[in-house]
């Protein structure tokens, strides 16, 4: 059975009825690991010992007759800053390169809970820092849709495993851009929730204030039925809501009530001429089909990409502080004192990305410079939620393309600025806390192009339901 080209759902029906068993699906998938990762190396490491185990604990399950979870002996990945006790966590840092979690976070929970297969932990930018996933200390992921390119970052590893057919769904982390950059060059459903819908407990942080945990899927489907696994109030995680996660319950079936916004910011000299023209392709098939189209402004969009690298260096700073050589992590006591031990282990620890970052973070928040950038930025970040309000009192959508070109070939964007530009239309939903989903679609190419929806606040379902409505009915159609 083609198990990549099946959703999670007709999976799920289809090993109920006994179809295969869950160590069976688990094996194929651990096999698929071992032929197509030795090029793509999507993954860090593997549990296959755990993954087995679950996948028997399934089988007997359904042996027994028991009612499972549509998620059981479902095999998945989890991007390597997620916890899971007992299992090495390394953020794609040399400074926890044997790093043992001591416990599990809350969405690994969750999964486990609703006896979910992990099969291991995917690669990414150290500390979630980048957007090619060539900045991991141990290896560059290749983009399985064409190993020239980059996957996108920072979970370029996440992603590969999906779009590389060696897992069902992964999860990922979204800074600035992190799940919605990958998943839109490897041609998957990301979605970056609302701030706050998904706890955070157990991912070591990168930006508190704007980590998202979220879902790399193969289909709207699917990224609905992982976000429900994972989503929901932890008293562990002071941050998240204690709201309700509602299904989709928002059918678009009268498109012509439904506003889409357009923003003008997003159509700058930066949009490659054939995402631009292959994005209108999609907007006047929008139209056709009865959808209100408005242009819009976010006039505060110009700035966030500044804001986004003054407000992500100062909390990363303050963050990777913690990594000193003595707590946990590597280690070098050298030093012939206390001081130059921390200098050592820092400085063979890290590499350049979060060494740039700490140094920048650093400077903006010292004596003399705090108010002049940090809380500058602060203000501004205000100023871009500010436009997103008012922007939804017009429009109950807003669409624009995911990134700003097609996957780029490895080892093109040698400029740090260059590569923090690929996520130009990304950072200023992180900053503001919307929900953002990146949905791909092809035309006639090898490439895949990417929308990205935003809602407003704790609008999944009807974010979802939208995607929903677009992929079926939309862009199926362009092909």
């Amino acid at each position: 059975m083609d198990f990549e080209k099946l959703n999670l759902r007709a999976v799920h029906v289809a090993l109920k009825k006994r179809e295969f068993s869950g160590e069976e699906l688990t094996r194929y998938f651990l096999n698929k690991i071992e032929k197509s990762d030795q090029e793509i190396h999507a993954f860090i490491s593997l549990d296959k010992e755990g993954a087995l185990k679950q996948a028997r604990a399934v089988d007997k399950k359904i042996k027994d007759g028991q009612k499972i979870d549509i998620l059981a002996g479902l095999p998945g990945a989890i991007k390597d800053n997620i916890l899971i006790e007992g299992l090495i966590t390394t953020a794609g840092s040399k400074i926890l390169e044997n790093y043992v979690a001591p416990y599990t976070a809350t969405v690994a929970k969750k999964l486990k809970e609703k006896d979910a297969v992990i099969l291991g932990k995917t690669n990414l930018d150290e500390f979630a820092m980048g957007s090619s996933c060539e900045n991991s200390a141990f290896f560059p992921t290749l983009n399985p849709l064409d190993k020239t390119r980059v996957p996108g970052g920072s979970s370029g590893g996440s992603a590969a495993a999906v779009a590389g057919g060696m897992a069902l769904y992964a999860l990922g982390s979204d800074t600035g851009g992190s799940i919605r950059q990958p998943a839109a060059f490897c041609g998957l459903v990301g979605l970056k929730p609302t701030y706050g819908r998904v706890s955070r407990y157990g991912l070591i942080a990168l930006t508190s204030s704007t980590d998202v945990i979220g879902t790399l899927t193969r289909s709207v489907e699917d990224a609905e039925v992982v976000f429900a696994a994972i989503a929901g109030f932890d008293p562990n995680d002071a941050t998240t809501a204690d709201l309700e996660v509602e299904p989709s319950s928002f059918p678009p079936k009268k498109p012509g009530k439904i506003k889409i916004g357009l923003p003008k910011e997003y159509f700058t000299k930066e949009l490659d001429k054939k995402i631009k023209l292959a994005f209108d392709k999609v907007v006047k098939k929008m139209a056709a089909r009865g959808f209100e189209t408005i242009d819009i402004s976010l006039p505060h969009t110009e700035y966030a990409v500044a804001t986004y690298y003054i407000v992500t260096p100062c909390e990363a700073s303050s963050n990777l502080a913690r990594y000193d050589g003595i707590k946990y992590g590597f280690s070098d006591f050298s030093g012939k004192d206390l001081l130059e031990s921390y200098l050592n282990s820092r400085q063979q620890g890290f590499g350049a990305e979060p060494k740039r970052r700490i140094m920048l973070g650093t400077f903006a928040l010292s004596a003399g410079y705090y108010e002049a950038y940090y809380l500058r930025a602060l203000k501004v970040r205000r100023l871009i939620a500010e436009d997103f309000k008012k922007a939804f009192v017009q429009v109950d959508f807003i669409l624009t393309p995911t990134t700003p070109t097609l996957p780029f070939k490895l080892g093109e964007k040698q400029s740090p600025l260059d590569m923090y530009l690929s996520d130009i239309f990304l950072t200023a939903p992180s900053l503001a806390g919307l929900p953002a989903l990146a949905l791909p679609f092809y035309l006639s190419e090898k490439l895949p192009y990417s929308l990205q929806i935003i809602g407003d606040y704790f609008t999944e379902n009807k974010l979802i339901n939208l995607a929903k409505f677009l992929e079926k009915e939309v862009l199926e159609t362009l092909k």
